[in-house]
């Protein structure tokens, strides 16, 4: 489980995933934390040349274990267990540095995104932070191996339960978890700076309704933090590719600042942990509240 300490030298004998299903689906919410996991394949951490607490840097730790109540509440909750700095779900299937392999991409694959330069790719090249992963090049099977086995599995899923969801309530509201270093990274936008508490990310109203981004932001404001929408985090891969309104998928980013949850020098939750958990139900149950007539008059 994600919450606990990795075992960084154990086989990588999890599933890419796991759903966290209520006994009835009574709500059209859908919570998901692409990069919570840390089930790391010993291959790879043998191929990094960077230590057990440097490689997990990129880990949204916990933050699965944040919004574990989603079920109790009657929402689903699906979580990646592969390690964001192996694979990252957020990203489109292809999107490499061409410097990290020894052989030729393929044509079709994204070489020139702004997430390729900044070294987070699909495969990421650095950790949050900016150390180098790897100390060797890797070959473009070795990605597209992980992407078969990891990254397409992983969506395959969280498109069913998007699919199976709207078909119960005529739309669905997906909320992609993640969390964020308390202070930007040399290669952010913001680097060096504080970050908010929480950033609200809809890709500036384009991936949701109005209404549901509001609703996170006043209930969040609301327990005295102070919240910032679409910067520097406006929705990744998930919530652009998922987020059309018009076709009743509802897409918003929640991205929690770590030092109100967590030690992120060691990876370890922290005295404030059961406080945010229960302020994260707290914003589960304002959001299943939300009907379709509330939808429909935005």
């Amino acid at each position: 489980m994600s919450g606990e300490k990795p075992n960084l030298t154990a086989l990588a004998s999890m599933p890419p995933y796991y759903i966290d299903q209520p006994t009835l689906q009574t709500t059209p919410l859908i919570f998901a934390s692409p990069h919570s996991g840390c089930d790391y394949p010993p291959d790879f951490v043998a191929k990094s040349q960077l230590d057990p607490v440097s490689l997990r840097r990129s880990e949204d730790a916990f933050v699965d274990n944040l919004f574990a109540a989603a079920p109790s509440k009657g929402a689903s909750l699906i979580r990646a267990t592969f390690p964001r700095a192996f694979i990252d779900a957020n990203r489109e299937p292809f999107e490499l540095d061409q410097n990290m392999f020894s052989d030729r991409l393929p044509d079709y694959v994204n070489i020139k995104s702004g997430r390729v330069a900044a070294g987070l790719g699909t495969i990421p090249r650095i950790v949050s932070g900016g150390q180098e992963i790897y100390s060797e090049k890797l070959t473009f099977s070795e990605a597209a191996a992980r992407i078969e086995a990891y990254y397409k599995p992983y969506h395959t899923a969280l498109t069913q339960l998007i699919d199976n969801v709207r078909k119960q309530f005529d739309y669905c509201v997906l909320v992609d978890c993640h969390s964020m270093p308390s202070i930007g990274s040399q290669l952010a936008p913001d680097a060096g700076h504080g970050r908010a508490d929480f950033v609200i990310g809809d890709c500036f109203g384009t991936t949701c309704a109005p209404y549901i981004s509001d609703a996170i932001e006043n209930t969040i404001a609301g327990f005295g933090y102070i919240v910032a929408r679409n910067k520097p985090f406006a929705g990744g891969f998930t919530t652009r590719s998922y987020g059309r309104p018009q076709d009743g998928i509802h897409a918003v980013q929640i991205e929690i600042n770590r030092a109100l949850y967590m030690d992120e020098r060691q990876i370890e939750k922290s005295t404030g942990f059961n406080h945010v958990a229960g302020q994260m139900t707290d914003v589960i149950s304002t959001l299943t509240d939300l009907t379709t007539q509330d939808l429909a008059a935005e």
